[in-house]
């Protein structure tokens, strides 16, 4: 299991990993800031937003042309989010303005951009700019990053990652898919000029991407075959525009929309009792998903294929009521037979048939439980990241990993949720680091380093509370764990919880460098 990790991150790496350099290289020119951040999405935005606010010297760099993390590279059709458009923003910045319940990626993408204006931190932003290799220097106790392979060096005290657990794309591992002579791509790198009009259309799989995917392209495809490994369980979306009258009360009377985001916080928030307390309870939460399966649905042998076999909530929920009727179109065709190889013309399945294709559209998802550091980190006595975690990623809080002085992850291991909004989580993280950076402040030249027990013990009580949730015990398998079984992605607790346990830095469980 070990080589094959450590091949799966060989192969995730957006460049070949190159030798680490050396700590005390000073051939290019180098820069110095309190913090470098990696990453402009949700998370790197509000770090970026905090540190300003407290009066650091810090830097962005992002390896985009523009900020928006996952919603600016996610651009395919049908896009958009599946919370509430009023979870689905920072809290200490409301949007009154969103055009529906849940917001698509454009609007995302824009309240982001709108959001860094507003907090005067585009500045501090760096495009075009791809962290290749980060080393901790032991002699002067700072972080130095390489982007564009040493063109350019910076050093900072501290270094936070904020790529994201969504961020590197995972194409399937089928034989012959280099072989495949039409477009093939996938979701999270659609191509501008993806022409789909009056094509045979191939999507592989039928999760979060391909719901959202297939009801937007099948008006414009010939034929469109899905090819479904596994049912998904669906919940009809009640996507409805948001009247002129809300948002005029929202923007006149901020705390009614405060009230929103507290009552869908709470409504999303109850779903954990089933998914991480009483399992039981899950039995009577399949019976909507049920009913809307066998109303959209009235083919019994379709109906039979598209119904799961395992506890809802093990495998992402997922929202849409355009998918099942897209499925049920004559033009549209679900696969269920495994894929035995892919060649030049189209799929062969395991029952011999060729389905011929133009087009190949991966909806795959992300590498998430497998997934390594986004390049190449090497902490103390140049400990590898992705050598500490060659047994699955974990971190102390979610945040901080022992042998890696000053380094912060948002979105780490463990952090994700399966029932509400990561901006919450995420905001969580930003309160912790920020602490923490403050404590730093106040000891010129140190760093901290989690204590290696201290991060073993928190992520044992984790497992061992993980071991008892639907995502472990559902009957699935699915993204939030490992081939190994291990769960290194979700949280599983209310989030409340997580937010009470980062809601100031506490410096016991880390040991001082001075």
């Amino acid at each position: 299991m070990r080589l094959a990790r450590a091949q799966l991150c060989w192969r995730s790496r957006h460049q070949p990993r190159a030798p680490m350099p050396d700590a005390d290289s000073t051939k290019p020119q180098t820069t110095q800031y309190d913090v470098l951040i990696v990453g402009s999405g949700f998370a790197g935005l509000c770090m970026a937003i905090r540190l300003n606010q407290a009066g650091h010297r810090y830097l962005l760099l992002e390896q985009a042309a523009s900020l928006g993390g996952t919603w600016q590279a996610n651009r395919y059709p049908g896009a958009a989010c599946d919370i509430p458009s009023s979870l689905y923003c920072f809290s200490f910045a409301p949007n009154p303005d969103w055009s529906r319940a849940y917001p698509a990626q454009a609007e995302i993408e824009g309240y982001l951009k709108r959001c860094a204006d507003r907090f005067g931190v585009r500045a501090q932003m760096r495009f075009n700019h791809t962290v290749t290799a980060a080393r901790f220097d032991e002699r002067r106790r700072c972080w130095r990053v390489e982007v564009g392979n040493g063109a350019q060096v910076f050093h900072a005290r501290s270094l936070i990652l904020a790529t994201g657990g969504l961020s590197r794309p995972k194409l399937p591992a089928i034989a012959g898919i280099e072989q495949f002579a039409g477009q093939s791509f996938h979701t999270a790198r659609w191509p501008a000029d993806a022409d789909l009009a009056g094509k045979r259309i191939g999507l592989i799989g039928t999760g979060a991407s391909a719901i959202q995917v297939l009801p937007s392209i099948v008006d414009d495809a010939a034929q469109v075959s899905v090819f479904q490994r596994t049912p998904a369980w669906i919940i009809g979306k009640p996507n409805w525009a948001v009247a002129r009258w809300r948002k005029a009360l929202y923007r006149r009377f901020p705390i009614s929309q405060r009230i929103s985001r507290v009552f869908n916080y709470w409504r999303h928030e109850l779903f954990a009792v089933g998914f991480t307390r009483l399992p039981a309870l899950l039995r009577v939460l399949e019976i909507l998903p049920r009913l809307q399966l066998r109303w959209q649905v009235r083919d019994r042998q379709l109906r039979a294929r598209l119904t799961p076999n395992y506890r809802v909530g093990c495998k992402r929920v997922l929202l849409s009521s355009t998918f099942y009727p897209a499925l049920c179109r004559d033009d549209v065709e679900l696969v269920t037979m495994p894929i035995a190889r892919i060649n030049a013309t189209g799929i062969e399945t395991s029952d011999g048939v060729n389905h011929r294709l133009d087009v190949l559209i991966s909806c795959t998802g992300f590498e998430a439980a497998e997934a390594c550091a986004p390049f190449p980190v090497a902490g103390r006595d140049g400990l590898d990241l992705d050598h500490a975690w060659r047994d699955g990623q974990n971190a102390y809080l979610g945040t901080t990993v022992s042998g890696f002085p000053n380094l912060f992850i948002m979105s780490g291991p463990n952090t994700a949720l399966g029932h509400n909004s990561m901006v919450y989580m995420i905001e969580a993280q930003a309160n912790y680091v920020s602490d923490a950076i403050a404590h730093l402040a106040r000891r010129p030249g140190a760093a901290m380093d989690v204590d290696a027990t201290a991060q073993r013990e928190y992520n044992i009580a984790l497992q061992q509370r993980l071991a008892r949730t639907v995502w472990n015990t559902g009957g699935c398998s699915s993204w939030y764990r490992t081939r190994d079984g291990l769960n290194t992605t979700l949280w599983p607790d209310f989030t409340f919880v997580f937010r009470h346990r980062l809601r100031r830095f506490d410096p016991l469980p880390y040991h001082w460098l001075d």
